[in-house]
């Protein structure tokens, strides 16, 4: 009779479990690229990564704490150099080979290697030297940095450990689901790491989902579409055009939880090997003609016009949802096209029947490139050129597919100004290291300087530096207030407004905890189930 009870048993479990499987379906607005855990710079790879790769330590998104996940445990030395991590018993990467200190050691390595320009490594090059990794046994690997890292909980979430025979990261992962299919420009199929380590509460193995279905979708009416349909199941970034659309259909629930992370921002590209005109790059240094765009820029009537009033003019690079780092000294510019057209006038430009030219006589215009199929960022472009007509400047309107755009702002240079959004991965600033060190990749109006070409770049170099290096919170604190007000004064991104985090989503996708930070939705995919109903 026990036997017949224990058969019976793990007949009901097996038959959960088979309910319980399907395929969650969703989209991406562009196809990732790159597929190497260690290369990422856009949102697509982004969210290929967290759901593929294992980390040391990783952030919950829902509670803002660091959890231990490869790493069992980890403990800081007394000088605040020296890491030491004691791993996990018995990982193994999806093709079956085994995880282990040495795993650790190759990753750190080919991060660090100069060769590679890897967007992550920045954070790691404390003081301007990689860390050194020691393995101290079969579980413990030691990493030393030149000097204190603060933050480090925050850092280790966004570096992906790769296996040393597969140093990209294409065939061995330890996170909760593995690439099984890639068609490009059409989806990219994710399947259950039979592999990966978590438990629930309950003992079962995660992830509960047979896999992840991303389709490439960059059109948003289509994306809202087949959300409505049932053909996918969450959008992770709804834009406010479609959340009163959506709001009241069957089968659909909205969520908006308010002013977010992410900021809408506009720059003019400052590199001097950009292939564009001298004289437009010399406007673009002008300080006083950052300035006269930005008070020209009317943040309400993009907040109302563009994002439906589901956003909030923005101060700079902090959204005041970041409780722990906004600095509140930060005040969006207020809108002043008068006083932009006086400032203009003092830094030389002139006006000749309502067109504004330099001292040289050249007429001012440049082009804005953003990416395509984003209505409400298209509509923000709109406003943009409306009002810097209104100061005499002329603005031609580019949108493009979104793999084009980001070509050109990370490789080919070739625009004069560029409107996007940032998303942050993290609230802690040391993970914004590529972003404003002078020497990094995603120093977006002059990337990859090998020296800061300002003073006041060469300022926040150190103050990024410094506040990584101390464990002190009050002055790391201090440290970021200030780049954030150099930030705010210098201009090199003109902060428009930070959106509304809004999201939708079929009800039959269970244990959903919508968090503020990137990936909204999925940050718990290991945890998300289907109602039995829609995995059929």
């Amino acid at each position: 009779m026990r036997k017949h009870l224990r058969l019976l048993a793990l007949m009901l479990a097996c038959l959960c479990r088979l309910q319980a499987a399907g395929v969650l379906k969703c989209c991406l607005r562009a196809e990732p690229q790159t597929l190497d855990p260690l290369m990422v710079s856009d949102e697509a790879a982004e969210l290929i990564r967290y759901l593929t790769s294992g980390v040391l330590i990783r952030i919950n998104r829902y509670t803002q704490q660091p959890e231990a996940e490869l790493a069992e445990s980890w403990a800081v030395s007394s000088d605040g150099r020296e890491l030491r991590f004691r791993l996990r018993a018995g990982l193994r990467f999806s093709d079956g080979s085994s995880f282990g200190p040495e795993d650790v050691e190759c990753t750190i390595r080919r991060l660090t290697d100069p060769q590679l320009h890897s967007p992550v490594a920045d954070g790691f090059r404390v003081g301007g030297q990689p860390p050194v990794v020691k393995i101290l046994s079969g579980r413990e690997v030691a990493i030393r940095f030149a000097q204190p890292l603060a933050g480090f909980e925050r850092l280790f979430d966004q570096l992906s450990v790769v296996a040393c025979e597969d140093p990209q990261g294409q065939r061995a992962v330890l996170g909760p689901y593995f690439i099984a299919e890639r068609k490009p420009g059409q989806y990219i199929q994710l399947s259950r790491n039979p592999r990966y380590w978590k438990r629930d509460a309950r003992g079962r193995a995660l992830p509960y989902l047979d896999g992840i279905r991303l389709e490439i979708q960059p059109n948003r009416q289509l994306e809202v579409l087949k959300l409505v349909r049932g053909e996918i199941h969450l959008i992770q970034k709804l834009d406010p055009d479609f959340y009163p659309q959506l709001e009241n259909k069957p089968g659909v629930r909205v969520y908006d939880a308010g002013p977010g992370f992410d900021a809408e921002l506009m720059w003019f590209n400052q590199a001097p090997q950009a292939p564009i005109a001298e004289h437009k790059k010399n406007w673009f240094r002008n300080l006083a003609f950052r300035r006269a765009v930005s008070d020209a820029i009317s943040r309400a009537d993009l907040c109302r016009i563009a994002f439906g009033g589901r956003a909030t003019p923005a101060a700079g690079p902090v959204s005041p949802a970041n409780l722990l780092w906004y600095n509140r000294q930060l005040r969006p510019y207020p809108y002043d096209p008068v006083g932009a057209g006086q400032r203009l006038r003092e830094a030389g430009f002139q006006y000749r029947g309502g067109q504004l030219y330099d001292a040289t006589g050249r007429p001012v215009e440049f082009s804005l490139i953003t990416n395509a199929g984003n209505r409400s960022r298209e509509r923000a472009a709109a406003l943009i050129q409306r009002d810097l007509q209104k100061i005499g400047m002329r603005v031609q309107l580019v949108t493009l597919e979104f793999r084009s755009l980001i070509e050109r702002i990370t490789r080919s240079l070739a625009y004069e100004a560029c409107l996007l959004g940032l998303t942050n991965v993290d609230l802690d600033p040391n993970s914004q290291m590529n972003l404003w060190l002078s020497s990094g990749a995603n120093h977006q109006w002059n990337p990859k300087q090998p020296k800061p070409a300002t003073a006041w770049e060469a300022e926040i170099d150190r103050l990024m530096l410094r506040q990584a290096s101390t464990l002190d919170r009050a002055l790391r604190k201090a440290a970021f207030d200030r780049v954030q007000m150099i930030v705010h004064e210098q201009l090199p991104f003109i902060y428009l407004v930070y959106r509304h985090g809004l999201s939708a989503y079929r009800p039959v996708v269970r244990n959903l905890k919508p968090a503020g930070l990137f990936p909204e939705l999925l940050w718990n995919a290991a945890e998300l189930d289907l109602e039995p109903q829609s995995t059929r």
